[in-house]
């Protein structure tokens, strides 16, 4: 019993007691990215607005996809469409980066003293940084074409913490597995190829029949888009009771991956 409190005292104290290194490491990993391109930053802004162009674009012009809450408003279908997109961008580039995660900075797999466990958390950080800016983004649209935003977008970084451990706790597994078996980022790369479409983001989950419903919501994206929607576009509050449960599921979740990292990462150095 002891050693699982020790696990979730580390667990707890990691981004805190590893802050500022924790925040070194998310600045050069975003400076490293957008090294050397004549726009910077700045496409950490372009991109966001294309893919909001595009996806409206061909879902709301050419499919004529509409949102039964929405009418006709392509603009509404926009905002509502971005807002599951933003939350599955976060998701799908820590899956994306994890597996190799380990494999890529090998350098610190032999330093004693350094603290693996804090790799996930950049990961997650700079993710977390290319959220932001395109929630931006939202926040410029939803002004220009609707008005001032409701005030329950102030939720906004409560309502994301779910994910974010959901993320973190994925980072923490495929990291983990793929020092272990190299064909894991092979598998991620389709799951993060199929996630967008078995996730409400091109759709209302209630256009789907009822006996479906329930197995969406096995989908960690499934209740994050929807709290986020509610916040942002329809300015309702979440329930109370759902976010627990969502939130205490993300941090069980988190944890015991977080522990499946401290008891694997033994042989990383062996493997490696």
């Amino acid at each position: 019993m002891s050693k699982w409190v020790r696990y979730l005292q580390t667990f707890l104290r990691t981004p805190f007691e590893h802050r500022y290194l924790l925040s070194e490491l998310i600045k050069r990993d975003i400076s490293v990215r957008y090294r050397g391109s004549l726009m910077g930053l700045l496409w950490a802004v372009v991109n966001p607005l294309l893919m909001l162009v595009v996806y409206t674009f061909f879902f709301s012009v050419v499919f004529k996809a509409r949102w039964n809450t929405t009418g006709d408003s392509k603009g509404d279908f926009a905002l509502l469409l971005f807002c599951g997109l933003l939350v599955f961008n976060f998701l799908g580039e820590c899956l994306n980066r994890s597996s190799s995660l380990i494999l890529a900075n090998s350098n610190y797999v032999k330093k004693v003293l350094f603290p693996l466990e804090v790799l996930p958390w950049v990961v997650v950080g700079s993710a977390l940084f290319h959220a932001v800016i395109g929630f931006a983004v939202w926040f410029c649209f939803f002004i220009a074409i609707k008005g001032m935003p409701h005030p329950t977008a102030l939720l906004l970084p409560i309502v994301l913490l779910p994910i974010v451990f959901f993320s973190v706790g994925f980072s923490w597994l495929l990291s983990s597995f793929g020092v272990y078996v190299r064909d894991i980022g092979q598998f991620v790369t389709i799951v993060t190829a199929v996630l967008p479409f078995t996730s409400p983001i091109f759709f209302p989950i209630s256009a789907l029949p009822k006996d479906f419903q329930i197995y969406m919501y096995l989908n960690p994206l499934t209740t994050a888009i929807g709290q986020v929607r509610d916040i942002l576009f329809f300015g309702n509050f979440p329930s109370a009771l759902e976010f627990s449960g969502y939130f205490l599921l993300s941090l069980i979740f988190a944890f015991l991956c977080y522990v499946w990292f401290q008891k694997t990462r033994q042989g990383f150095a062996d493997v490696m």
